[in-house]
């Protein structure tokens, strides 16, 4: 299976150096300055709309961690890599960092950051086009982040980033039909 073999090629490519690099990627804490910074920055950019766009790219976000948690994983019951008794002899896991909960399809992780990622990517100006990429980037990593540390396959970062890319999409286009009725109504 493509999936399973894709994952065992990049679980076995280990350095100390890329374990400390992809579990502080990996870790939810680390992005919690990442967001405030963001939402100070999301409210210097739209100013009168930001009241709008930070609670709908929220949002957006809260839907994919939930519609991936809450729905897929318990419906599926797809065992992590790291509790596939299977892959005990030769997974390699980063010490220091937990497996997670017992099932794994589809990524969490993914599915939150291509939300965020493709919400911001339609809605920002075209002068943001750098940090557009860089929020293309940190979605690649934090998805190869996963399949590196054990916590998913390669299938379940990918269905996560479908999931968070029409989310995203749809956030969007919510926050441009929205900002247009209203905000421009007022304006």
């Amino acid at each position: 299976m493509l999936d399973r073999a894709l994952f065992t090629l990049i679980n076995a490519a280990h350095s100390p150096w890329a374990d400390a690099a992809m579990i502080f990627v990996s870790r939810r804490e680390s992005w919690y300055s990442a967001y405030v910074v963001l939402i100070v920055g999301l409210v210097q950019v739209y100013r009168r709309r930001a009241w709008l766009l930070v609670p709908l790219v929220a949002g957006t976000v809260w839907a994919a961690d939930v519609i991936s948690s809450r729905g897929f994983k318990p419906f599926f019951q797809r065992l992590r890599p790291c509790h596939e008794p299977a892959l005990a002899r030769t997974l390699r896991l980063a010490e220091g960092y937990g497996c997670g909960g017992q099932f794994g399809f589809m990524s969490s992780h993914a599915a939150n950051t291509m939300a965020l990622a493709v919400f911001l990517s339609l809605t920002l100006p075209r002068r943001f086009r750098a940090f557009k990429w860089a929020l293309g980037l940190w979605t690649l990593v934090t998805g190869y982040s996963r399949v590196y540390l054990g916590a998913h396959y390669p299938g379940d970062v990918l269905a996560g980033w479908v999931l968070g890319a029409l989310l995203g999409w749809a956030g969007a286009r919510a926050f441009g039909w929205l900002s247009g009725r209203w905000v421009g109504a007022a304006a």
